[in-house]
């Protein structure tokens, strides 16, 4: 899964799924951002507000996917806020591994270790069933979507998953490359939702980032040595020449995430992946929301997204119905 996968193991879908979109909520403990990773000293304060995220995501009619990690799956106030929609069918449930807050815990913290793929395979999955069983138990349900945390994959994470009775994954952050810090290099891996095995049980869904200017067509192989002296790549933004866009709300304006919208449809992506942290739903939680007004930029980001999308013609879709629309 760490390597882009071989031609013709793109996922094909019904003609009418048409392109859609796919909401997923990184639904995470609080955290220092800028601190070591820690095992303990987390938070949940942000957690009773996802009842309001829940409510502006239903009136959008956006049924977004909560990928939970072991603090969410065993919070009662999450089970409370969460339990109602899951069953109305309005929000799916999704795994999302943090190995340093998730029993068992025999590694040490470390920045190494947070890339789940990087621990012994056994620890890794003994970690990853406990955190679906506590799901399984906790919100009486059967998730289908794994993300990992840092998207941190490794040579036997299809295996765990598959073992594990996931049928997606949603970990690739196409276009990213975490290998300096020890994850792994997505940058040659496709946009596109793709099979990960010969025997089409496991389906990647990678997280949609493009290149928009006018060297996007050779984005892949520019931006890599831009992202060396950051001032490179700010100018060749600034200059209309090339920016690497995600489809988030975090680090990334409304406008230049409708760019990235119109390169992904003219690009004829099937499938758009957008993606947040959960705590940034409260002020002070996150880099990207520090304040009142930049929680009132979240939502507005939200409300101007979805309002392109409906006007490109790109429905919001779920988990559930993307699987139904896939022709093997």
């Amino acid at each position: 899964m760490t390597t882009p996968p071989p031609s013709g193991s793109a996922a094909i879908f019904a003609p009418e799924f048409g392109t859609r979109s796919l909401l997923t909520v990184d639904t995470e403990e609080e955290f220092d951002w800028d601190g070591p990773f820690r095992a303990t000293g987390h938070g949940l304060g942000h957690v009773e507000k996802l009842a309001e995220f829940q409510d502006f995501c239903e009136a959008m009619g956006v049924s977004p996917v909560y990928l939970i990690d072991w603090p969410i799956a065993t919070s009662d106030a999450a089970r409370e806020v969460l339990a109602g929609p899951l069953a109305a069918g309005k929000a799916e449930i999704g795994i999302q591994l943090h190995p340093w807050v998730n029993p068992p815990f025999e590694e040490e913290v470390t920045g190494h270790n947070s890339f789940t793929g990087n621990l012994p395979p056994e620890l890794a999955e003994r970690k990853f069933l406990a955190l679906r069983d506590a799901i399984r138990a906790n919100f009486a349900a059967e998730p289908q979507i794994y993300r990992a945390g840092r998207y941190g994959l490794g040579p036997s994470s299809a295996e765990m998953l598959k073992n594990g009775g996931i049928t997606v994954d949603t970990s690739v952050r196409a276009n990213f490359d975490y290998s300096a810090a020890g994850g792994p290099d997505y940058r040659n891996h496709p946009l596109v939702p793709y099979w990960v095995d010969a025997d089409r049980q496991l389906l990647e869904l990678p997280l949609t980032t493009v290149y928009f200017g006018m060297l996007r067509k050779q984005g892949r192989a520019l931006y890599p040595m831009l992202a060396k002296m950051p001032q490179l790549t700010g100018l060749a933004s600034y200059l209309g020449l090339l920016e690497r866009i995600s489809l988030t709300p975090e680090g990334v304006t409304a406008e230049e995430a409708l760019r990235g919208i119109d390169i992904a449809i003219d690009d004829q992506l099937p499938l758009l992946v957008l993606s947040f942290h959960s705590p940034s739903i409260v002020p002070g939680n996150t880099p990207y929301v520090r304040d009142a007004r930049d929680l009132e930029q979240l939502y507005d980001w939200w409300s101007r997204i979805y309002t392109y999308l409906d006007m490109r013609g790109v429905r919001p879709t779920t988990v559930k119905e993307l699987l139904g629309a896939i022709q093997k």
